[in-house]
């Protein structure tokens, strides 16, 4: 990952404050295909440079200790005056055999905005400033460690002894009096202090193994601490890049990284991390602080070989700041992962402060390093078993031990809330395996959101799944053969028709396998549960062992299957022409938001898009998800089409159907475009530290000018004012975030054209001095129309030919631009509406299009607008014309107001339609199989320790057993006998009001006697 883009997760109360990126001026990284010794990598520059006579260069010296070791990579300072000898320079370098590229050397500064209030000091467990239950329960709850029983553990002798763990962080004071095992302390920084001054590596390194007050998991563990942020939270590639060469030089056992950024593409990283775990190193990762919006996983523990950890409260509940949702690695085409591993507590736990005493924070970077502690603990626990320990091997000891949370999806939880114990006790016994995620595909539990979101039908879309492979028994395997399916013949198993895909080589441990699922013709009229069993044959390779073995694992299916719902409650989601991050630069569909102004997370129906998705599965549409080309589908089957947000081109062949579509077939189209304006996407372009190149945006909010061909055929188009600001529809309050207005739309009997008033936020962008009270413009925003081929088609011929020349002179003569906008309303004004009249629709669809999508967009939703695109389908699919829009239609106000130029297509864009091909999905359907038995080869692989540590397994697993057996039996004890909270003080209440109304009756009756 380019550190550049990493964003620290740090906590709720630990916020962001800033995150600044520069590249270092003529400094670049030469990355090498394999590891060489200083003098070779020198050598292999000195091939290219100076022999064309180039001796502005140097190398710059790394002071560390990566040094002495073997290195892929070296940086080069270059004396170049011009960008064009730098340039040179570079290319030459790159053309050598050994170099696989040169990229910007690149820093980052991290500031961080601490709470004053958020640090305490043990000495007295008081708290200074944050608020805290008295209940000595509660604090019981906030030492972590208690919570998941380390002292269990800790009892039976396991402490995290011989385990080394790194940490990537902000680095540790010297002789922290918490800190009993501090093997290594080194500093990747271009500081003289190896001292932890910002107190947030200092705070992992507590969670992991603090041995005094706010206790962590693994107190005996080896500590090797890697600075590689400053004091001032600045870093740089070359840093990282040392200090992960030097852990896999060191042997690590795991390693905790609790940062994480949006980059999954940036493949150095990426192939780093995968050598990291190649070389048996345990990564741990912060899954993000990104939630609760899906499609947020950071990289790089969205990566199926690193452990990728959320955060829980301590009353078990997500904590809202944990990152959540599919991989976005596969989309648009497929379908994302589950990248999200386990789940433990990240909110308010305690931790190390810098020099002495405890704080409490907060996020997924607290929640990692539980988990890295806790990993610590678990191999110091079967030490014995360490060459069966892997990365593979103990994320599936985590997961297969983890509990499920109620009322959470795998997408938010991933296999579950972290059980030390549990997963202790599968460690113990673990033999090598191949293991799935999830392990099974199960449709009619809540868990598999949104599978289990609507049921399967004959005719509809194929339906995705894509579950990870995780081999225990190697670090290279393959699948045998191709994978079978097995239906259950007794639950309906032949109704489904499967595919596969699966990753021809698994590396490192792990794999993937796609799953395709369809509803056959015989199940068209069934209504029910289908089940069946899909199996594959792994071979595994141990060199060690010099021998494969082979291992079948079986996927069971159980699928949700109901009748085919009515073409009017059937919705296609045009998925296909949304783009993933980051191909390019994508800026933000809300251009008020300037922290973070790439669209980096992808557009999907259930990742940003979520909430408006199960707003219409509410009122009962079915959605299905178009992933290829609009020539691959049958638009008799649905009532619309959905557009929200578009980035592709559409091709020649897409418009041509979709006319066809809508007026031969009565398909309707419901459209949410957004901003577009060439002018304000070269004022927010960057400068890209790659190919040290200014970019501009390749589109804006949406690709307006493809929207705009799309659309020609029905004479709507919209324009490249960019409009922002609050109005209302009714009773209904309303926000433009960034839209565009429609400068073309067709005037026909019944139709509907809708606009209010909005900011100029264009020209805010465009000319920084513009006065904030400037006066809004009233623009049409939306719009609804039945079409009408023989109207549209002798409309939009006039038009368009006024258009072709008006497109020939927008960038210069402006008084030509008028002049053929008037004579264009003339021709307009002269088409035979007598003609338009007499016409009666039968087939046509009907379309309603609208300016700005942030209003289903979760990632910066204000003021959603669900109603209104509930209100579009009603009228798209049932012809009914709600009765607010009807009033305040304002068709024929607008059809006199001036007409602007279409927006153009920005110079140099790449969104070119090279890609798209207008191919469709074809599928491979397996042949339906009856079950047979793999004999699997004899083999030592899987007895490699197991025989050597069985009896001192047995003892641990006796003791542990036992133990928990106790804290069992305790707990039941503890929850039977101790009355609730909420019911203790109304039952103390009740005592004392009743003791109070006793002794006064007594006293009462005792005066009484007196007199």
């Amino acid at each position: 990952m380019n550190v550049f883009t990493i964003l620290v997760t740090i906590s709720a109360i630990c916020d962001i404050n800033a995150f600044k990126t520069a590249i270092v001026p003529n400094e670049f990284i030469v990355h090498f295909r394999s590891k060489y010794f200083a003098p070779v990598r020198e050598s292999y520059i000195k091939a290219k440079l100076l022999g064309s006579n180039i001796t502005n260069w140097t190398i710059i010296p790394r002071a560390n200790l990566a040094w002495q070791y073997p290195s892929d990579f070296d940086v080069l300072r270059i004396f170049a005056e011009d960008e064009r000898s730098a340039k040179f320079i570079i290319e030459r370098i790159k053309s050598h055999p050994s170099v696989k590229a040169v990229v910007p050397q690149r820093s980052v500064r991290r500031l961080l905005n601490y709470d004053p209030y958020s640090n305490y000091t043990n000495i007295n467990r008081h708290s200074q400033g944050v608020l805290r239950n008295s209940n000595a329960n509660n604090d019981r709850h906030r030492q972590v460690c208690s919570v998941l029983h380390a002292n269990v553990l800790w009892k039976l002798g396991i402490t995290g002894k011989g385990v080394k763990v790194a940490i990537f962080d902000t680095g540790l004071t010297k002789n922290h009096p918490h800190f009993r095992n501090v093997k290594e302390r080194t500093n990747w920084t271009n500081e003289k202090s190896l001292d932890d001054k910002v107190s947030h590596g200092t705070f992992v390194a507590g969670v992991i193994a603090s041995s005094r007050e706010c206790l962590g998991f693994a107190p005996d563990a080896d500590l090797y601490i890697f600075k590689v942020f400053t004091n001032s939270q600045v870093s740089y590639t070359s840093w990282f890049l040392d200090a992960f060469n030097y852990a896999i030089y060191r042997k690590i056992n795991i390693l905790n990284l609790s940062i994480g950024g949006p980059d999954f593409m940036d493949s150095p990283f990426v192939e780093k991390v995968l050598e990291l775990s190649a070389n048996n190193v345990i990564m741990i990762s912060a899954a993000g602080n990104d939630g609760p919006l899906y499609g947020t996983l950071n990289n790089p523990g969205d990566q199926s070989d690193v452990i990728g950890v959320g955060g829980i409260q301590f009353d078990d509940k997500i904590a809202k700041f944990s990152s959540r949702g599919m991989t976005t690695w596969e989309l648009p085409q497929g379908y994302g992962r589950l990248g999200l591993d386990i789940v433990t507590y990240g909110s308010q736990v305690e931790g190390s402060d810098v020099r002495k005493g405890c704080r409490r924070l907060s996020g997924t970077s607290v929640s990692s390093p539980v988990v890295a502690g806790v990993a610590a603990l678990l191999i110091s626990g079967a030490f014995k078993k360490l060459d069966l320990i892997n990365p593979a091997s103990l994320k599936q000891v985590l997961i297969e031990g983890a509990e499920k949370l109620p009322h959470y999806n795998m997408f938010e939880q991933g296999a579950g809330k972290l059980n030390l114990l549990k997963s202790m006790q599968l460690l113990l016994s673990y033999k090598p395996k191949i293991s799935l995620i999830p392990s099974y595909l199960d449709f009619t539990s809540n868990y598999m959101w949104p599978y289990s979101s609507q049921s399967l039908y004959y005719g509809s879309s194929v339906v995705i799944a894509n579950v990870t492979i995780l081999n225990g028994i190697s670090v290279t395997s393959h699948i045998v053969g191709n994978p079978k399916w097995i239906p259950d013949l007794d639950n309906h198993g032949q109704f489904l028709q499967i595919s596969t895909q699966v990753s021809p080589i698994f590396w490192p441990w792990t794999g993937w396998m796609a799953v395709f699922i369809v509803v056959n013709k015989d199940g068209d009229n069934f209504e029910g549960v289908c089940k069946g069993s899909i199996t594959l044959v792994v071979e595994s390779f141990k060199e060690s062992a010099n021998e494969t073995h082979l291992t079948e694992v079986e996927l069971p299916l159980t699928i949700k299957v109901t009748q085919k719902p009515p073409r009017n409650k059937r919705i296609l989601w045009d998925q296909y022409h949304s783009l993933r991050y980051p191909p390019r630069y994508i800026p933000r569909d809300d251009l008020k938001v300037k922290l973070d102004p790439l669209d980096w997370m992808a557009d999907h129906i259930h990742t940003n898009f979520k909430d408006m998705y199960t707003h219409l599965r509410n009122v009962g549409y079915y959605i299905d998800v178009l992933r290829e080309p609009f020539t691959c589908f049958n638009a008799s089957d649905y009532g619309a089409l959905l557009i929200v947000d578009p980035e592709k081109e559409f091709s020649d062949e897409e418009i041509n159907t979709l006319k066809e579509n809508v007026y031969n077939k009565g398909l309707n189209v419901v459209v949410f475009g957004d901003w577009y304006n060439t002018t304000v996407m070269k004022k927010i372009k960057f400068f890209d530290e790659n190919t040290r190149q200014w970019w501009t945006p390749d589109t804006g909010g949406a690709n307006v000018p493809a929207l705009n061909d799309l659309l020609k055929p029905f004479g709507i188009a919209f324009g490249d004012f960019v409009g922002e600001g609050h109005f209302k529809l009714g009773d209904h309050s309303m926000y433009y975030a960034s839209g565009a207005p429609l400068i073309k739309f067709p005037m026909n009997p019944g139709d509907i054209l809708v606009g209010t008033k909005l900011n100029d936020q264009g020209l805010s962008i465009i000319n920084s001095k513009t006065p904030k009270k400037e006066a809004k413009i009233d623009v049409p925003i939306f719009g609804m129309f039945q079409t009408k081929a023989n109207s549209i088609e002798s409309n939009e011929e006039i038009m368009s030919n006024a258009e072709s020349n008006l497109v020939e002179i927008v960038p210069t003569d402006y008084v030509a631009i008028k002049n053929r906008v008037l004579l264009l309303r003339k021709k307009e004004r002269s088409v035979n509406f007598a003609k338009i009249n007499s016409y009666q629709t039968n087939n046509e669809g009907r379309i309603a299009v609208y300016g700005d999508s942030n209003c289903l967009d979760s990632t910066h939703l204000e003021k959603a607008c669900y109603w209104l695109l509930i209100t579009f389908l009603d009228f798209a699919i049932n012809s009914h014309k709600s009765s607010l829009l009807q009033n305040l239609n304002r068709i024929s106000e607008f059809h006199k107001s001036k007409r602007a130029p279409l927006p153009f297509r920005i110079s140099n864009n790449n969104l070119i339609l090279g890609s798209q091909n207008n191919i469709c999905e074809k599928f491979d359907w397996l042949v339906a199989t009856k079950r047979e038995i793999v004999e699997e080869r004899e083999s030592s692989i899987l007895e490699v320790v197991t025989k050597a540590s069985e009896e001192y397994e047995n003892v641990i697993k006796n003791l542990l057993d036992a133990e928990i057996t106790k804290l069992t039996q305790n707990n039941d004890y503890f929850a039977g006998s101790q009355v609730p909270d909420s019911l203790t003080t109304p039952i103390i209440f009740m005592i004392s009001l009743s003791l109070i109304v006793i002794i006064l009756f007594l006293l009462f009756i005792r005066r009484n006697k007196k007199k």
